[in-house]
């Protein structure tokens, strides 16, 4: 049983704003007897708590989420979280700068894993891949490939 009180009222709304109305009346709505005690768990201690404390704001308990689960290798809820941290004002910028910062920490796997996670998050929002002009200018000065096919 979801129990709904101060905390959860809080805490649905905080989900209604980073995940619109998918990412929170509709899976609460849609708790079973397996699920229930997580669902509540989420809704109210951390989103309805945690997420509320003022040591950090929402857009930086986004960024930290997002690069615990780029850590943690959580492919689904690091889609799911790229797209709250978006709400939440972080930028396509930022979450690809926490990617590289995982993958001189976390190694290799992780950052592909990340990148793979943004592409999708990215075009299923409409959000171009070009964001500041780096990888264009990185293809500018590509060497010209030898006969060979070599570089």
């Amino acid at each position: 049983m979801v129990i709904r009180d101060e905390l959860y009222e809080i805490g649905i709304e905080q989900r209604r704003k980073m995940f619109g109305t998918a990412g929170a009346d509709a899976i609460v709505d849609h708790t079973t007897g397996v699920n229930d005690k997580i669902e509540d768990f989420v809704t109210r201690e951390t989103f309805g708590d945690v997420w509320q404390r003022p040591g950090l704001s929402i857009k930086d308990r986004s960024k930290v989420t997002f690069a615990m689960l780029v850590a943690t290798g959580k492919p689904h809820e690091l889609r799911v979280h790229a797209r709250g941290a978006i709400a939440n004002g972080v930028t396509p910028i930022e979450l690809r700068e926490i990617v590289l910062q995982a993958l001189l920490y976390c190694g290799i796997p992780a950052a592909v894993e990340g990148i793979r996670g943004l592409n999708d998050v990215f075009r299923d929002l409409g959000i171009p891949p070009v964001l500041d002009g780096e990888a264009e200018e990185t293809r500018r000065f590509r060497p010209a490939a030898s006969p060979s096919g070599r570089r």
